[in-house]
């Protein structure tokens, strides 16, 4: 289990985060509205859409640190002088 789950990191991440954000947004939405509707309303869609997000922003860093990686392994050389 935990293999897949390092397998597959970014979506594990993703998944857990929109899970915890649920909780935490509806339960300020509800310490501030005193209303379940509202606070449902507020709380499902805002971490929908900070789990979109989240997971752009993970795969940038990814991404990020994937190239930083070819360059050291490339003796941090330009394009051009390769």
């Amino acid at each position: 289990m935990s293999r897949i789950i390092f397998q597959h990191e970014t979506l594990a991440k993703t998944l857990t985060y929109c899970m915890m954000h649920f909780v935490v947004a509806i339960t300020v939405a509800y310490a501030l509205s005193g209303d379940w509707t509202i606070a449902l309303s507020i709380g499902i869609i805002e971490p929908l859409v900070q789990t979109v997000f989240f997971n752009m922003h993970e795969r940038s860093w990814n991404k990020a640190k994937m190239n930083h990686h070819r360059r050291l392994m490339d003796g941090g050389l330009p394009l051009s002088v390769r």
